[in-house]
């Protein structure tokens, strides 16, 4: 659920893709890829491998525009909820729904 600065792009599968997060669990990728698709960007998910059959699946997940940095889109409040609203740091990593712009209390 990180945003961190650096700007990862690369492949899954055949397609060239700018990486949004990876290792990530079902319910984080389903907000993300409803998310990505409500503001017009096309999600391609990869099912991590994994190593015994107990362990949970996790997923990456990017969108094919690889000058899409998501970071940039949310600092930048380029990106929408789906009732319209700008989406915030706290949003994005799921911790409050609320999206006013103060960064302080």
């Amino acid at each position: 659920m990180a945003l961190d600065g650096k700007h990862s792009f690369g492949s899954i599968g055949e397609t060239r893709v700018s990486f949004i997060e990876k290792k990530i669990d079902e319910e984080r990728k389903e907000f993300l890829t409803r998310l990505l698709e409500h503001n017009g960007f096309q999600v391609i998910i990869e099912e991590e491998k994994k190593k015994t059959p107990e362990e949970p699946q996790l997923y990456t997940i990017g969108v094919t525009d690889i000058t899409f940095n998501p970071v940039i889109g949310v600092f930048e409040r380029k990106l929408k909820t789906f009732d319209g609203r700008k989406v915030t740091p706290g949003y994005w990593k799921q911790l409050t729904e609320d999206t006013k712009p103060q960064y302080w209390k």
